[in-house]
């Protein structure tokens, strides 16, 4: 697809996927001028034949596509740092509910995991490893020049929730410390800068797509049938055990699943309209979960208005965006009790006082069993658990390019990020459970939060000769995040008891950056950054921070020496920068803080109950987390572009890691404060390949291969660091961050087999042979982290007909499953909690 613009005029249009188009009120002697990325542009003058046709010559660089980065943009082709673009084009295909979606298994090193597979949940993007021991390790979002708030107010299942797919234009990704120091300490895990889709200078096109999604489930966990259990327990149980047992064959994980369903509507227009540019879209989209009762609605809606004034020495940039989502969540605990609960007993029982529902009652009092799994289908049928939530995210960016100082563009950007949610949680009276004076309940809650972005700043630009060319911005940026939570619980019983609970809390980052670019004849490439942030979050001696970066690159293809040589690209690439770490911190932990107790820990005087306070622990030396990487790389293209890629190595540490830490007794209000404990390092290795074997005019065949490596250490740590809470046993983690190893590398048991290989339960090896079995034997197996990542995509188009096929890998990474640890052994089919 190509513009076509009448040159001299606001008037154009858009060529169809075969190339046609038509264009009203032309006259003879006016001038067409055809342009796509990729291609050179073509004048056309109009002559008494109207029918024309055009053929436009592919360009012998397609680097002067526009990358968008900190703060500015540049040619692909002068990039200095590890950066990757993705364009609408490159985009997974499908049912895509999550932005998230769009890039997974499309960059190297990138790894993009789902929370799980209820519609719309939250997805963890992880860029060349996990840089943190407590702090959060996502990248930051930017959208539209707002940087986000990852959090979400409750009732959110994914914060880029908010954005509907389809208006999403372009990813870049910032990989290494030199392209992503400009955003300082937000900027720790990398940055992903998501750019919408704006107005063109060109007739109105509307556009509209509907596509309908069906799921099912994939696979169950293996468990037993309902004539193996019996077996089972006829064969180890008790006759009391045994006269325990049903008549039915229930298959409980059928019961909790079913095929969903789901839609999604997408209207949108765009043009110019009296002379200005801009882009609507409306978005409604519907999703069930195949666990039963689960459901997200959500409707999106976005404006984009690019006026420019002045002979287009002003330009502004307005950006719109909401949402509004309901969202019903199923109960996720049925997911466990439909795998642990007794398969020959009916879902319902008609003598049931739990609303007709089956439940497990204890002898002596009549009620539920307090050690038994809750009947999966009374979680789900008997809990209504839903939530609205409403966001606005807006902005406004006004670029003045100074009159009588061209080179120099003052820019102002004013971002706005609301969101609020309302949410209740209703429990059935006949909810099976052990306590007799149970009666319902209610729960419910509101959040707010507000997120505030000023950026002011300058851009000088400028070319020397004819040879060399420097780019300088520097400026200011302010960020404010504030949230309100306000909670109130409710019981149905007669003796009214409630619980109300307000928080509320507020931090602000305050910074100052620039930035350097430098190129000679575009062969010889230099960047300088540096930024100073200071936050709230840390004391006032160690509030600032203070992270440099710097790159060089080299265009090798363009020397003398290269003239004859295939290579279409190559270039060599070198960085160094810092970036800090706070995100995920909690806020003022250099003051005291008073948590107030809960309705359940209230102190009575006399006939009246009071609620108390504690003091929070606190660290008056808390500091940065500092994140420093080196990175080298280099870019190819040969065979007229039909082949491209990169290669990038890189050596991560990062140093003053906050973790939990000991402190002695009475020296502060708890035994355990955040501080500045440890060192980290991830080292890696990326290729990437782009390969376009065929190119014709009807038909394209392009084939995208991505791999990476890393491997990642804790350095030093002064104390083991237990991780992983796991249900076989009360407090027992199976996880440990420990110096020299991977961060929460799993620490178990080494257990032993039999002559045929099974487990023999309960039986582990003595490692340090003393003839007892207790933590002392436990040892390093294995980490949840990948050794390696790969991606393959490949994309076919035939005229108006496209096919794409988009698969990922992840191999070293692994899991622990508690299910099989708690519930995969002999001895707990005959416990309490399942029959």
């Amino acid at each position: 697809m190509f513009n076509v613009i009448v040159k001299g005029t606001i008037k154009g249009t858009e060529t169809d996927f075969d190339g046609k188009f038509s264009i009203s009120n032309v006259n003879t002697g006016n001038v067409l001028v055809f342009k796509s990325l990729g291609y050179a542009d073509k004048e056309v003058t109009i002559g008494t034949n109207f029918n024309l046709s055009v053929t436009l010559d592919e360009t012998a660089e397609t680097l002067d596509e526009i990358v968008v980065i900190g703060y500015g943009s540049v040619k692909k082709e002068d990039l200095t740092g590890t950066t990757d673009l993705l364009t609408s084009k490159d985009f997974n295909k499908g049912p895509i509910v999550s932005a998230q979606s769009l890039i997974s298994g499309k960059v190297a090193g990138v790894n993009v995991i789902a929370g799980s597979g209820a519609p719309g949940d939250g997805q963890t993007i992880n860029i060349r490893g996990t840089g943190s021991l407590s702090l959060t390790s996502q990248p930051l979002y930017v959208i539209d020049g707002i940087p986000l708030d990852n959090g979400g107010v409750g009732g959110t299942r994914n914060p880029l929730n908010f954005i509907n797919p389809s208006d999403i234009e372009t990813f870049v990704v910032l990989k290494d410390a030199s392209s992503t120091a400009i955003y300082g300490s937000r900027a720790a895990n990398g940055v992903i800068l998501i750019t919408t889709k704006k107005g063109k200078d060109n007739e109105f096109k509307y556009n509209i797509s509907s596509q309908t999604t069906v799921y099912t489930l994939r696979d169950k966990v293996d468990v037993l049938s309902s004539d193996q259990f019996r077996n089972l327990i006829n064969t180890i149980g008790s006759p009391t055990q045994t006269a325990l047992l049903g008549n039915a064959n229930t298959d409980w994980q059928d019961e909790i699943y079913g095929p969903a369903f789901g839609q999604d509507h997408t209207f949108s227009a765009l043009g110019s309209l009296y002379g200005v540019p801009m882009r609507a879209s409306l978005g409604y989209s519907e999703h069930e979960g195949i666990l039963k009762g689960d459901n997200l609605q959500r409707t999106t809606g976005s404006i984009n208005i690019s006026p420019s004034f002045l002979d287009k020495h002003l330009k502004i940039d307005l950006n719109v965006k909401g949402m509004y989502t309901e969202n019903t969540f199923a109960d996720r605990g049925a997911i466990g009790n439909a795998v642990s609960f007794d398969p020959t007993q009916s879902v319902y029982d008609t003598n049931s006082q739990y609303g007709g529902y089956f439940a497990w009652l204890d002898a002596g009092t009549g009620n539920q069993n307090n050690l038994a799994p809750t009947n999966p289908l009374a979680l789900l049928n008997l809990i209504d658990d839903t939530a609205e939530v409403r966001r606005l995210v807006t902005n406004a960016k006004i670029d003045y390019k100074i009159h009588g100082l061209e080179d120099l563009t003052a820019t102002v950007n004013l971002g706005y990020d609301t969101s609020n949610s309302h949410g209740r949680k209703v429990t059935s009276e006949f909810i099976p459970t052990s306590d007799a004076t149970f009666n319902g309940s209610n729960t419910r809650f509101t959040q707010e939060s507000f997120n505030k972005v000023f950026d002011a700043y300058l851009t000088y630009n400028k070319t020397f000769n004819d040879a060399h060319n420097l780019t300088i911005a520097a400026g200011h940026s302010y960020q404010s995040f504030e949230y309100d939570n306000y909670n109130f619980d409710s019981e149905a019983q007669e003796d009214g008891n409630t619980f109300e609970f307000v928080d509320k809390s507020k931090n602000v980052l305050l910074s100052y950056f620039g930035r350097a670019n430098y190129d000679y004849k575009g062969k010889y490439y230099l960047t300088a950054t540096v930024r100073a942030d200071a936050s709230s979050k840390l004391n006032p001696n160690d509030r600032w921070g203070i992270f440099p970066s710097f790159a060089a690159a080299w265009s090798i293809h363009k020397e003398d020496f290269m003239e004859d040589a295939f290579f279409n690209e190559l270039k060599l690439r070198v960085g160094y920068g810092e970036v800090g770490n706070i995100n995920g911190l909690g806020d003022y932990q250099f003051l005291t803080r008073y948590n107030g107790s809960t309705d359940t820990a209230n102190y009575q005087f006399g006939s009246a109950f009071y609620q108390t306070y504690r003091p929070e622990p606190i660290n008056k030396d808390l500091r940065w987390e500092v994140g420093r990487t080196f990175n080298v790389g280099l870019d190819f293209a040969f065979l007229d572009r039909r082949i491209t890629g990169s290669v990038n190595a890189y050596l991560k540490e990062t140093n003053d890691l906050i973790a939990s830490s000991l402190v002695d007794p009475f020296t502060n209000f708890g035994n355990r404060i955040n501080a500045n404990i440890g060192n980290m390092e991830n080292r890696g290795l990326e290729f990437n390949l782009n390969t376009t074997p065929i190119r014709t005019e009807d038909l394209e065949w392009s084939v995208d291969y991505n791999i990476s490596f890393n491997d990642n250490k804790i350095t030093k740590l002064s104390i083991d660091q237990p991780q992983g809470g796991i249900s076989t046993g009360v407090g027992n983690n199976v996880q440990v961050h420990r110096e020299g190893e991977t961060a929460n590398s799993f620490y178990v048991f080494q257990q032993v087999y039999d002559a045929t290989g099974k487990p023999i339960e309960g039986v582990f090896v003595d490692r340090n042979n003393d003839s007892i079995i207790n933590d002392d034997d436990k040892y390093i197996n294995e980490d949840p982290f990948a050794d390696i990542l790969m991606g393959l995509n490949s994309s076919v188009s035939y005229k108006d007909w496209d096919l794409s096929i988009q698969t990922r890998a992840s191999f070293g990474n692994y899991m622990y499953n508690d299910v099989a640890a708690n519930k995969g052994i002999e001895v707990n089919a005959t416990n309490n909690n399942i029959i």
